[in-house]
């Protein structure tokens, strides 16, 4: 059962449509810097960047499992996502996604940071990942998944890291260890997921994406180490070691960042947002903080 919660204010679909998530205690929690990415129930109860790195040294054998925030959920064609900026005055709208679209919270693709395999610097994002299993989830849920492989995309020429997962919840999750297993028991789904991504902007008259590694995916161990290596870039993003360039870093739980905040401020900030979006049109889904 997930100690996390979500909050939705305003009618989906319409532009003063947000979602809030919330801890355990039910005080609200930024998705980007509060959500810890290790799945682990231990790491819940750690709130330092060294006990987090102390528990993956130590357990390895669930070192492929992480928290993930749902953005898009199966079967939905809203791309809504952790964002302040407001686009273009309208809400996004793309092809019906045919897995589960989330971010992998505590991660950041460093646009500073010229990534070694596709020769181009990181998207400014939290790292992305498609949920593959048969669950629809909701919007703002954050569940436990098992990640199985990578693909490396590049994005009018940014890195945007595209990880394959299952929920570890999922009925069919037990069969599933790395990318071999998604060729062999979903057949030509990981071509049809290359050509999705390669197209999607498109309509957008946006050009084609490209991929490293002549678009083949890689495996678990290497999705791994990419997750983890953007997992540093976070940490240097949220103690300040990096510059964020007007990246929000506000968080209730990182002890080590000067940004951390009490609760109180947090739900003083979620108010605010919810005044001003009442007043204001807005485009995107606005979880707090934001990226």
């Amino acid at each position: 059962m997930s100690s996390f919660s979500s909050e939705e204010r305003a009618a989906p679909f319409t532009l003063e449509y947000r979602v809030f998530i919330k801890n355990e205690k039910g005080q609200y929690i930024s998705p980007f810097h509060d959500v810890p990415i290790y799945a682990d129930k231990m790491t819940n109860a750690f709130s330092t960047l060294k006990d987090q790195q102390q528990v993956w040294q130590s357990q390895e054998s669930l070192a492929d499992v992480f928290h993930m925030v749902v953005e898009v959920p199966r079967w939905s064609n809203a791309k809504m996502e952790v964002r302040e900026v407001v686009r273009l005055g309208i809400l996004v709208i793309f092809i019906n996604y045919f897995y589960l679209i989330c971010l992998c919270g505590s991660t950041w693709e460093d646009p500073g940071h010229s990534d070694e395999h596709t020769g181009c610097c990181g998207d400014n994002d939290p790292i992305d990942v498609c949920e593959i299993g048969s669950k629809v989830c909701a919007r703002g849920e954050i569940i436990r998944v098992k990640v199985l492989g990578i693909l490396a995309m590049i994005d009018e020429g940014e890195t945007d890291w595209k990880v394959i997962a299952i929920n570890v919840d999922d009925p069919d999750a037990a069969n599933y260890h790395d990318i071999s297993d998604v060729e062999r028991l979903k057949p030509g789904y990981l071509e049809a997921t290359v050509d999705w991504f390669r197209r999607y902007k498109v309509p957008d008259g946006k050009p084609e994406n490209e991929f490293a590694f002549n678009a083949e995916f890689k495996n678990k161990e290497f999705a791994v180490d990419i997750i983890k290596n953007t997992h540093d870039y976070w940490k240097a993003l949220v103690t300040k070691k990096t510059d964020g360039k007007g990246i929000s870093c506000m968080n209730t739980t990182v002890s080590e960042s000067p940004f951390k905040c009490d609760p109180d401020a947090a739900k003083a900030i979620v108010d605010a947002v919810s005044n001003w979006c009442a007043s204001v049109v807005c485009t995107c889904l606005h979880t707090w903080p934001l990226s």
